[in-house]
């Protein structure tokens, strides 16, 4: 995905020594702010067509590791297919209702990963690399509204105007 945790993800892949990242994204803004990050490829695909793209790109083997960042059945379902055998997902998008049939889980061959991070183990070295300008995080929030304005912060999440709001109090 090409919210907040889908760029995100894109940055700590890079982070991590990744040479080749891929973003699914149809939306300019964040396909430039995904690229900004480290984005190697961009694709607009979804489904099954999404999968075939991600294989072509791969040499038709799948993505090593795959980051699940929308928490949907069709996105779930679509990490497990562009994901090639061996690989590793990493579901982090908060699953709403996802329901996976065993018997396709089971002949993917991929490991899937996910659970709430144990952020604390990571703040140190992540608060270096921004106080050292090596990583900038905070690119994610392209609206700054008031806190009173928090529902409209809401609206344009939805709807695709903001990637993450900021809220002020002032």
């Amino acid at each position: 995905g090409d919210g907040a945790v889908g760029l995100l993800g894109v940055l700590a892949a890079r982070q991590l020594g990744a040479e080749r990242v891929i973003a699914m994204s149809r939306h300019a803004d964040r396909q430039a702010l995904a690229r900004r990050f480290g984005a190697t490829d961009i694709v607009t695909e979804r489904g099954a067509e999404g999968v075939a793209r991600i294989k072509e790109l791969t040499g038709g083997l799948g993505a090593h590791s795959t980051i699940e960042a929308v928490g949907t059945q069709e996105s779930m379902e679509q990490a497990i297919r562009a994901t090639r055998a061996g690989g590793h997902i990493g579901f982090v998008g908060v699953s709403h209702d996802v329901a996976l049939g065993g018997a396709e889980v089971f002949f993917s061959s991929v490991h899937l990963h996910g659970g709430p991070a144990p952020v604390r183990r990571f703040l140190p070295e992540l608060v270096e690399l921004i106080v050292e300008r090596r990583i900038d995080p905070g690119a994610v929030f392209d609206l700054t509204l008031s806190i009173e304005d928090a529902a409209e912060g809401y609206r344009a999440m939805d709807e695709r105007r903001a990637t993450k709001v900021l809220l002020t109090t002032e």
